[in-house]
């Protein structure tokens, strides 16, 4: 069955994809929470990696999202040994970095810190499972990663950053693994205006990508959504880049909703939603209504009501009210 994603890049490459868009459900935050990643603690216990993974056979078995990003060792249980991907449209992928800066165990202070690049994956051990595939099980395992970049305006930590991205690409070209690109804005406080992130991290994308050839380049971009100018700007400079909007945190409802929708409508042509998906009340639901909004089937407040509607049906209570769950709380989906 072909994915639905080689499907979608290719209809973009041709210019044929219409209303055609990737979603993707991260699940990969065991990277990065360790043991609060799993979702929202039911009394003073968040839930377990099995159920964690759960989620994740349920979201691949429903069939809505076309990627679905994991960690190496989620990756290699479900989609190296179960195959739960194959005969499914979804593509399996895995973080291929983990940068300091998503280091966040409970009472640490790594995203605070200028970032350090740093990889505990291997692409080996993405495609197979162990170090030194050989070409038949490359040929049949996980080839697509994610590989993240957080750049800070310091020339001695960024250089780092970009070599060691420039590393990474050339196994990456070597092994025939594909790769997709987290451009994170800076992490650490000040060190670019609120108003200028948006142009920072435009320039940085199409300084550090324009000496990468086309064996190298990331199939797309994943980047935080600065507004509809700097979005509008990054996509009109070169529109065969496909961009990517990350969820971030959780927010309200109505804050997912808007951002998939602004953000198509500014000419994203990909989200990727991990604590906005993993922290709703019903998973399922929630991303059926994502892919109604790609879809132009629903608009974002229409959609928080239904999907209030849908918790009721299902006997399942809400975090907030609805009353509450539609109020927009990230600044840069207000006013556009």
């Amino acid at each position: 069955m072909q994915k639905s994603l080689d499907r979608l890049l290719g209809d973009m490459a041709a210019g044929t994809h219409g209303d055609g868009f990737i979603l993707a459900d991260a699940k990969d935050a065991d990277m990065a929470f360790g043991l609060a990643a799993t979702g929202l603690p039911s009394g003073d216990r968040h839930p377990s990696l099995a159920a964690y993974r759960d989620k994740i056979r349920a979201v691949v078995k429903q069939g809505l999202v076309d990627i679905v990003i994991m960690s190496a060792s989620t990756n290699e249980q479900l989609a190296l040994s179960e195959r739960i991907f194959d005969g499914t449209t979804v593509t399996p992928a895995a973080r291929a970095n983990d940068t300091t800066d998503i280091w966040s165990p409970r009472h640490g202070g790594y995203p605070s810190n200028l970032a350090r690049p740093f990889r505990t994956a291997t692409i080996d051990h993405i495609q197979c499972g162990r170090h030194d595939c050989t070409t038949e099980e490359r040929a049949v395992g996980t080839n697509l990663g994610l590989y993240s970049v957080t750049l800070n305006n310091d020339v001695d930590r960024d250089i780092v950053m970009l070599q060691a991205f420039r590393e990474f690409r050339l196994e990456a070209e070597a092994k025939g693994f594909r790769y997709f690109l987290e451009v994170f804005a800076p992490n650490a406080a000040g060190v670019v205006s609120a108003a200028g992130v948006g142009d920072f991290l435009n320039d940085h994308i199409a300084r550090m990508l324009a000496g990468v050839t086309k064996a190298g380049q990331p199939l797309f971009l994943k980047i935080p959504y600065c507004g509809a100018r700097a979005l509008e700007d990054l996509v009109s400079y070169d529109p065969d880049m496909v961009v990517g909007i990350l969820g971030g945190a959780s927010g309200t409802t109505l804050d997912a909703f808007t951002l998939l929708a602004q953000a198509k409508q500014h000419g994203a042509r990909a989200a990727l939603f991990g604590r906005k998906i993993n922290h709703a009340e019903d998973q399922l639901t929630f991303i059926s209504f994502l892919r109604r909004i790609t879809d132009g089937d629903i608009k974002p407040e229409e959609a928080v009501r239904a999907y209030h509607d849908q918790l009721k049906k299902n006997d399942i209570s809400s975090t907030r009210s609805l009353e509450d769950d539609l109020v927009l709380t990230e600044p840069a989906l207000q006013g556009n």
